[in-house]
């Protein structure tokens, strides 16, 4: 049998997942399987609305190598997450703290933002 194994990690607002997506080409049949689920949320830190990164890193790491210890191998992850949030990178493209989360007041305004370069140019540097 052949099989095609899938990772799919999915962050929510309140919580996290892992799940393992296996194809069997023969039977054309699709199975789905959480492997890891881990608590998300919003933390306030210096008076700012941000997200732990490095948790979150490290729950996706622990779900990752869940799968790896039953001896599966990885053909694809994809990764599903807010898409509203950024965190600010220093000139070497390290992170200078933590992501800044959509409902931090330093996001006001931040709309229009997005009016003074193209589509292509925030395309090429995300």
């Amino acid at each position: 049998m052949t099989f095609r194994n899938c990772v799919a990690v999915d962050l929510g607002a309140s919580s996290g997942r892992v799940m393992l997506a296996r194809y069997e080409r023969e039977c054309r049949s699709l199975t789905l399987r959480e492997i890891h689920r881990f608590n998300n949320g919003l933390h306030s830190q210096n008076g700012y609305v941000t997200w732990n990164v490095d948790s979150l890193e490290s729950a996706i790491r622990l779900g990752l190598n869940k799968v790896c210890e039953e001896g599966i191998r990885i053909d694809s992850i994809g990764i599903d997450t807010w898409g509203v949030d950024f965190v600010l990178l220093d000139q070497q493209g390290q992170r200078v703290g933590l992501p800044v989360a959509y409902r931090d007041s330093r996001t006001n305004g931040l709309n229009g933002a997005g009016t003074t370069t193209t589509r292509q140019t925030r395309y090429l540097s995300t």
